[in-house]
């Protein structure tokens, strides 16, 4: 009698764990927004979700460690005139986001460490080249200060967010509107779906599509698509029949897929999140009160259901933890930042272990910070793969860098309100000095607001004591 052999994989056990209800995040209201982006984005310092605001578009950025209920006049992030639709952090400085809008622009933001006072109201800079909505952003993995936008309009277009000018616009290559953008490990090449249900491989700096299939989910609903470490395409989309069903594809053979399965009946599209340091793919529906995950390997049937998170919310929107934000001493290889309709809750994937030493099988050294490239580097030619780091002693976010614009290509965009005055090379202490000058400033009205409210104190405090003297 031949016994059933079960497949080695130290990922086999993972399980996920909401956190205590102290570490989530009270009091949200999130964006209500029929669009299909994950309304929320973090980083090891920073969770930005988008909300609901009167008169335009809004998201709110919290410090990480600010959990607990949020206080309903908490500074937002404001500028647009229309809502916000997506959000995305920059893989290389932990303090800048991009946020795209349905007023047709993108608005680079500069978040303080500190908390501010009120709203931020202006970007470091506002990226204008849509003529439809933008819903789509996300940032080169390895080139500094490259951004790709794609809209309404079936446009995508490459940005240099340092200078504000169009590195690459792909005008043709998409005849409906665009559901998914994703860059390859090294920015390389673009996977995209568009609404006219094909999946295009692109190579952005020839502007040629280098394989394209149609059709790799039948269904009408919206498709996603991610590359994985081994180079292939995975895919999330509906069949005929509107079941939601995964499938994994080689690009270098387009003709049958390497693996495709359904899954279930529900309406809501699934948001593929891939990890290519275990190459476990977590799928989150909108609406889904599940988080799904998969480990795709070389053997067959090369993507391997592992396990189901459950809970008993729907979630409106999902944010994924980059590797170097995770804590390593817990064996946690990922975490995601659940939106309900009101609040924000963490979701920990841990792998279960004995050891409390640093599991280097679980961590590989990862993308850190440090972009590989310049983005005049990338647009001649040039590719890199990410500049890695360990996690051994855990991570440390860098201080604060800021993000440098280049006033000379802003002038050729956006010309200037006020009067022209010559550049030169004291402009950048002068920004300095002006930035040093509102902390001060904000840093005085904290101070002067302390002191009115201890003085408000002492004077209720001595108005009890006379009534209590009264009384007696």
């Amino acid at each position: 009698m031949s016994r059933r052999v079960v497949r080695q994989s130290k990922f086999r056990h993972v399980f996920g764990q909401a956190a205590k209800a102290d570490q989530s995040y009270e009091d949200i209201r999130v964006s209500k927004v029929t669009w299909d982006s994950s309304f929320c984005a973090v980083n090891p310092k920073f969770l930005a979700i988008i909300v609901e605001a009167g008169g335009g578009g809004a998201f709110i950025v919290l410090p990480l460690a600010k959990t607990g209920r949020v206080d309903k006049n908490y500074p937002l992030v404001t500028g647009h005139t229309a809502p916000v639709l997506d959000i995305d952090w920059c893989p290389h400085n932990d303090n800048v986001i991009a946020s795209a809008s349905d007023d047709t622009t993108i608005m680079v933001w500069q978040i303080p460490d500190y908390t501010p006072v009120r709203n931020i109201t202006e970007p470091v800079i506002t990226l204008e080249g849509h003529s439809k909505r933008v819903g789509i952003l996300s940032w080169h993995p390895t080139a500094r200060n490259v951004l790709l936008s794609a809209g309404g309009d079936n446009v995508i277009i490459i940005w240099n967010v340092g200078t504000g000018e169009v590195l690459l616009s792909l005008d043709d290559l998409h005849p409906d509107v665009i559901h998914s953008v994703c860059w390859n490990s090294n920015g390389s090449l673009i996977a995209t779906t568009c609404k006219d249900k094909t999946l295009r491989i692109i190579d952005p700096r020839k502007g040629q599509v280098v394989a394209e299939r149609f059709a790799a989910h039948e269904g009408m609903r919206p498709m996603r698509a991610v590359f994985t470490r081994q180079g292939h395409i995975f895919t999330t989309g509906f069949t005929r029949m509107s079941q939601r069903e995964l499938g994994l594809w080689d690009p270098n053979n387009f003709e049958e897929p390497v693996a495709l399965q359904e899954m279930d009946t529900s309406n809501g599209v699934l948001l593929p999140f891939y990890d290519p340091d275990s190459s476990i793919v977590y799928l989150c529906g909108k609406g889904d009160s599940s988080i799904r995950y998969f480990e795709i390997t070389e053997e067959a049937p090369y993507v391997h259901y592992l396990n189901t998170f459950s809970s008993k919310e729907p979630q409106r929107g999902v944010g994924f933890m980059p590797k170097r934000g995770l804590d390593v001493s817990k064996c946690e290889i990922a975490r995601f930042y659940k939106l309900h309709e009101r609040k924000c809750e963490p979701i920990i994937m841990t792998v279960p272990r004995k050891s409390d030493l640093f599991q280097d099988d679980l961590y590989p050294d990862t993308p850190g910070p440090e972009p590989a490239l310049e983005a005049d580097e990338w647009l001649a030619g040039q590719d890199a793969e990410p500049v890695l780091i360990s996690l051994k002693d855990g991570y440390v976010p860098p201080k604060h860098r800021e993000l440098r614009v280049t006033k000379r290509n802003i002038l050729d965009v956006r010309p200037p309100a006020g009067p022209r005055r010559s550049q030169s090379a004291s402009d950048a202490p002068l920004a300095q000095q002006h930035t040093l000058e509102t902390i001060l400033e904000e840093i005085k009205a904290l101070r002067e607001r302390v002191q009115a409210q201890e003085q408000r104190i002492t004077a209720l405090e001595n108005m009890l004591c006379e009534l209590v003297d009264g009384t007696d």
